[in-house]
């Protein structure tokens, strides 16, 4: 099984920088890609940003020249730098992970979510 810790939400001013990171752990054999989702009250999640296997980025156009995505491999680790934070960027933020992963009786893909983190732009 695998599992996705986040940290590094919290409340800062409009302007403002936050850095969250994302570490899995278990029976991890390969990690295929990396993403941070939002969800805002009354709203659907969507999709942040996402790393592939590869360095292939792709972002929301919400947040395209204000967030970085970037994953260290050797930690099983995702970041995503969020700078000039806007009050619409409040919200939940989940980290995902598309992971190949050791099970009791072979491999098995798996798509794994993290228990999120909050966080919040004041104006």
């Amino acid at each position: 099984q695998v599992q996705l810790v986040e940290s590094g939400g919290g409340l800062v001013q409009a302007g403002g920088s936050l850095r969250l990171s994302c570490v899995a752990s278990g029976t991890i054999i390969s990690i295929n890609a990396m993403a941070w989702y939002r969800q805002a009250p009354g709203e659907q999640r969507e999709l942040v940003a996402q790393i592939r296997t590869g360095g292939v980025t792709n972002y929301a156009d919400s947040v395209r020249g204000r967030f970085i995505i970037s994953r260290d491999n050797a930690k099983n680790t995702a970041y995503l730098q969020m700078d000039n934070l806007k009050p619409e960027d409040t919200a939940v933020y989940y980290c995902n992970a598309e992971t190949k992963a050791r099970i009791f009786n072979g491999i098995q893909r798996q798509n794994t979510w993290g228990q999120g983190t909050q966080v919040t732009v004041s104006s």
